[in-house]
């Protein structure tokens, strides 16, 4: 439960005496070293920040100056008293925020002080060491508040008396504490709308009766059930958060109640109605012992009917992922008619079966990933199932195929991962009911696809054909590309976003067909040299990540058209050459052109990997002899060539002398005269 301070920041800032800062009626005095309020400010302050400052003691005196202060913040300070007077001259005071203090060590002289504010409306005392009996004493007085947060303090237990003539109060927040018990301590508060109690060792909550409430943190505590009071009342309650607890069952909820988020991530809940072996414990009932004070009660609870007593109907969003369900009770799915988005990923599912019964014609989400399913079952008659469904996440469970016809009922699906199971699509028309595979032909409004470790080998046929593909997930399918690219043909003026991690490609698999493309992604692949094709490409971002790549085209900035479009690049984890870095000084001068991964980019000199960046001296010094030395090796190697050269040139030229002579004499005809 985030309380906020508000500010109402509209000019400029400026400086003003102390070195704070202000702007109209604000005055901004953070992290100046002050140990005590600035008399020297203005006297039309409204809001006055002194945050992160060492002041000690707030003084009768202190505010003196600034009678029409509204909003005051001391956070991070060493504050340990609030003198009795200091709050006399700033009676419109409506919000004080006094976070991460020492106000345990004279906490009654602060009540005192904090009881003649008759306007706050919003008052912070997180992390100031403050037990139970010291909030009783801090808070009692302050019948004006509609916001408290206790956050961060050592309170263990609350009673009745704890937060006494708080009538206003709309907000607490009490997380972080060390409360294992509540007895009876909201009873006065008729007016709470918003109660967080994460982050405490609550066990249980038993008898929860509080009808006005609207939002219920109750996260990350050691809860194991939730028991709401047996009445029929409207419950306002619109959030309850029971996630990362101990839930062993389903909560039973209120009757009646406007519910419409319910968060049980991260329990222990399963249920019993069947067992995997058969067993049926329906009409098995479970005993609740209530002890309340010198009074004992019991509660007996048949394990099924507090589904059927709570009402779902405006459940709307259903969170029950990383619990221990292996299977829905009977008409679970049918009591909640408004639901749009259902998680019951990291669960140990092996079935999961949808009918007419179960319609759930509003969802629009539905999340079963990580699971163990193995079966997908779909009753298809004559009405629509899943009929607004936009995003189905199947991945991670051991399915190999789909229901037949299962996307002829979902009009508007969006997006589906089947990532991680071992399907296979459906290749030509007319084989999806004779092969275990997925048909996605003809699913129009499909955008994005996974199918990442699907074990995928050698696709045919056209397995996409009236699809709109625009994200296609294919990596960690190594055999993919034993085959043509005639598959992908339907998407050709579709796909914008491609990824082929770790699928064995080749330099030589060309992919420039694929003219739409603007994201692709070819890392944890080996490439023997920078791809060709990819130069005729406009993609804007490129994953060549753990590529085997020693070294980049020095003009990849300048090559068109991917040299003008590309705007991202990711390069690390490659083997390149630190004397060989051409390409990669041409890179940082390129306008426009981002490498995200640049600091983890490194090259190879010698067993030493560093940084292309900021190499040191003597690998510059080295480079330049190795590039100096294998000038001369060249020089050494052609001069012993040049002399073998002319050295025969001219042994056959001595040899042929004579005839030469004579053949150009003859050629003449005539001696000449001496």
């Amino acid at each position: 439960l985030a309380v906020g301070w508000g500010s109402r920041m509209d000019a400029a800032w400026a400086s003003s005496p102390g070195g704070c800062e202000l702007v109209q009626s604000i005055m901004d005095c953070t992290g100046r070293w002050l140990s005590s309020i600035p008399g020297n400010l203005r006297g039309d302050t409204e809001e006055l920040f002194l945050d992160d400052n060492t002041i000690q003691v707030l003084g009768n005196a202190s505010l003196l100056l600034y009678p029409q202060l509204w909003h005051l913040s001391l956070t991070r300070n060493r504050l340990e008293l609030i003198e009795p007077g200091a709050f006399l001259s700033s009676q419109g005071l409506e919000v004080l925020s006094l976070t991460d203090n020492l106000l345990f060590t004279n906490y009654s002289l602060t009540a005192t002080a904090l009881s003649a504010l008759p306007a706050l409306r919003m008052l912070d005392l997180t992390g100031n060491q403050l037990r139970e009996d010291m909030v009783s004493v801090l808070v009692s007085n302050i019948s004006s508040l509609e916001s408290l947060s206790l956050a961060r303090n050592i309170i263990m237990r609350l009673d009745s008396s704890t937060f006494t003539n708080l009538t206003e109060l709309l907000e607490l927040n009490l997380e972080k504490n060390y409360i294992f018990e509540i007895d009876n301590a909201f009873e006065g508060l008729q007016r709470l709308q918003r109660l967080n109690l994460a982050y405490n060792y609550l066990p249980c909550l038993v008898g929860f009766d509080l009808t006005q409430l609207r939002v219920l943190n109750l996260s990350n505590n050691v809860i194991e059930w939730f028991l709401t009071m047996e009445i029929d009342d409207l419950f306002e309650l619109e959030v309850l958060d029971l996630s990362h607890n101990r839930l062993l069952f389903f909560p039973v909820l209120p009757r009646q109640s406007k519910l419409h988020s319910l968060l049980l991530q991260d329990n222990r809940m399963s249920f019993y109605q069947r067992l995997p072996n058969g067993t049926s414990l329906a009409n098995v009932t479970m005993q609740f012992l209530i002890i309340d004070g010198n009074s004992t009660n019991i509660t007996t609870v048949r394990l099924w009917d507090e589904l059927c007593h709570s009402n779902l109907s405006s459940l709307r969003l259903l969170d029950m992922s990383q619990n221990e369900v292996w299977g829905l009770p009977d008409d679970f799915l049918a009591q909640m008619p408004s639901l749009t988005h259902l998680k019951l990923n990291q669960n140990c599912l092996e079935a999961f079966h949808l009918s007419e019964e179960d319609p759930l014609a509003m969802l629009t989400e539905l999340d079963l990933s990580h699971n163990q399913l193995v079966e997908l079952g779909v009753k298809v008659g004559t009405g629509d199932i899943l009929p607004r469904l936009q995003l189905f996440n199947l991945s991670s469970n051991r399915l190999q195929a789909l229901p037949p016809g299962i996307f002829t009922h979902t009009r508007k699906i969006t997006t589906l991962d089947l990532s991680y199971n071992r399907v296979d699509l459906c290749p030509q028309p007319g084989e999806a009911q004779s092969l275990s595979c997925v048909d996605l032909r003809g699913v129009e409004t499909l955008s994005h696809l996974s199918l990442a470790g699907c074990g995928l080998q050698g696709m045919g046929g056209r397995p996409f054909q009236g699809t709109s593909l625009m994200h296609l997930d294919l990596s960690d399918n190594r055999q993919l590309l034993s085959r043509d690219l005639g598959w992908l043909q339907d998407l050709v003026l579709t796909l914008q976003v491609l990824s082929l991690r770790n699928t064995s490609l080749s330099s030589t698999t060309d992919f420039s067909a694929l003219s739409s493309l603007v994201r692709l992604d070819l890392s944890g692949n080996c490439l023997a040299a920078f791809p060709a094709w990819l130069g005729a490409l406009r993609l804007r971002s490129l994953d060549l990540r753990d590529t085997c790549l020693p070294a980049l085209p020095r003009d990849l900035p300048h090559q068109a058209p991917l040299g003008r479009s590309l705007r991202e690049l990711y390069l690390s984890q490659n083997p390149y050459n630190c004397c060989t870095l051409g390409w990669w000084d041409a890179l940082q001068q390129a306008q426009g052109l981002h490498v995200p991964d640049r600091q983890e980019v490194t090259c190879r000199h010698g067993p030493r990997a560093l940084s292309p960046g900021a190499l040191p001296q003597p690998v510059l010094q080295s480079c330049q002899w190795q590039t100096a030395n294998m000038e001369l090796l060249y020089l050494v190697l052609a001069l012993p060539t040049c002399l073998t050269l002319l050295v025969a040139f001219v042994v056959v030229f001595l040899m042929l002398k004579e005839k030469l002579l004579q053949m150009v004499k003859n050629r003449c005809g005539v001696s000449s005269p001496y």
